[in-house]
């Protein structure tokens, strides 16, 4: 069937039928996932058309994916944390849902004390298996959608489960008909989805899942799940490890809506933020990750990195408040005990810190030369300056600056005597030996002990 595309101005095929391939031996794609090797990226050079949504927004995954990497939280600490991705989120729903294992007693008495705060947004979503009798979980909490494992990679199918795709496919659709009859809106995890025959057993699957969707009047989402970072973004990539062709297959071939599909990454290969902001950009409305990238393995991709990639694709904040982003890495170190990384975009404590002398004689003149954004403003984080053998005069005078907040004519340059003297103090230093960065202490102790009468730490 044809019909006029009113953006591209010219007539489309708008209707595209797979069927099911059910080979009996499983399609490991040996020739690009050796296993004895690095992965091969293929490519077949085929181009699809960019096709943004309409709207694009984020959902969470930190009470299910990111919190089977760490100790579990307790109660007050999801909680916590429930309340700052609110904040976070703002009153549009930047950060649509969330979702929680149902399993144990202390998830669900966590998902009572979120749902008691009454926020619209994230909404509060399920995980569930995809068997039957966990559908009574989802019922009992008065939830409204529950992800569902689908796992669609050979690897799954035959390895794990033991089965036929043909035999994969009923099971699944038996458990999604059981969500629509209870009235749930059930989201398909695609597992491995990167490793996935896409056109022999993604697509027909996708399109049973239309058709119960289409009879139950009631949304049957996806979630495109690259299991093991597996994704590329490259132009031309095939299948099954092209992100571009994965979002427009869903959305194009397979006839998902837009605001149906999720895109949920990995970074074991450096790609989870660049395949997020891609699935984005062709046809995908949601991205999945997690706060500070916490996860399986290398991790999910990281809200904060989704939330400030939102703002330069659309150019404006959309109601939120990244500045809690700062308030929620100093609560995970801090109350949960989890080290982030000090050079984590972002969030980690070096992440707007310069050692190096000629940056800080850089910023000492206009710090928009050396710092990304306006950190203080955006995530209540000042550019700051850490002392070694590297930082030079410039640096040294910059964190005496810093530190006792001098501005205009009382602030110190390269020139003055105490930084010189300083300057002497930290070579010797490291002429000794010394192999580790000057401490905070120590700055004071050389700041008080040249010029106290000038110096009042403040």
């Amino acid at each position: 069937m044809l019909k006029y595309n009113n953006i591209t101005k010219t007539l489309e095929q708008d209707e595209f039928k797979y069927s099911l391939q059910d080979p009996e031996e499983p399609n490991l794609y040996r020739d690009i996932f050796s296993y004895g090797e690095v992965p091969k990226i293929p490519f077949n050079h085929r181009i699809v058309p960019m096709n943004p949504p309409d709207e694009i927004w984020i959902t969470d995954t930190t009470f299910r994916d990111g919190q089977q990497s760490l100790p579990p939280f307790t109660v007050k600490q999801i909680v916590d944390v429930f309340d700052m991705l609110h904040t976070l989120s703002g009153p549009n729903g930047m950060i649509r849902q969330t979702e929680f294992f149902l399993y144990t007693e202390k998830d669900r008495k966590a998902i009572e004390k979120c749902i008691e705060r009454g926020y619209k947004y994230p909404e509060i979503t399920g995980w569930i298996r995809a068997v039957k009798q966990d559908f009574k979980l989802v019922k009992e909490m008065g939830l409204k959608e529950t992800g569902i494992l689908t796992s669609v990679s050979d690897y799954h199918i035959f390895l794990k489960l033991k089965k036929k795709r043909s035999e994969a496919m009923k099971d699944y659709l038996g458990v999604v008909s059981a969500a629509l009859e209870h009235g749930i809106i059930p989201r398909c995890h695609f597992e491995d989805i990167t490793r996935a025959d896409f056109y022999g057993f993604v697509v027909p699957f996708v399109q049973e899942l239309m058709k119960l969707s289409k009879e139950a009047k009631i949304p049957v989402k996806i979630r495109a799940c690259d299991t093991l970072g597996y994704g590329v973004s490259y132009p031309g990539v095939a299948l099954p490890r092209s992100v571009k062709g994965i979002a427009h297959g869903l959305c194009k071939i397979a006839g998902v809506p837009s605001e149906w599909l999720e895109w949920h990454g990995h970074n074991d290969f450096y790609k989870g933020v660049i395949n997020a902001s891609t699935a984005w950009m062709y046809g995908v409305s949601a991205a999945n990750g997690a706060l500070l990238g916490i996860g399986e393995r290398t991790g999910n991709t990281p809200i904060e990195s989704m939330l400030i990639e939102y703002q330069q694709l659309k150019g404006t904040v959309n109601g939120m408040d990244t500045t809690i982003i700062t308030d929620i890495a100093n609560y995970f170190e801090k109350e949960i005990g989890y080290k982030i990384p000090g050079n984590q975009p972002f969030v980690g404590s070096k992440f707007n810190v310069t050692k190096a002398g000629i940056h800080a004689d850089g910023i000492m003149k206009n710090e928009e030369i050396y710092n990304i954004f306006d950190t203080m403003k955006i995530l209540k984080r000042n550019v700051d300056v850490e002392i070694t053998d590297k930082s030079g005069l410039a640096g040294i005078a910059f964190w005496i600056n810093a530190r006792l907040h001098l501005e205009g004519p009382s602030r110190v340059n390269k020139e003055h005597a105490v930084v010189a003297a300083i300057k002497t103090w930290i070579d010797t230093e490291y002429k000794g030996g010394r192999t580790t960065s000057i401490s905070e202490p120590e700055m004071w102790l050389q700041i008080e002990h040249h010029r106290p009468e000038l110096f009042i730490k403040k």
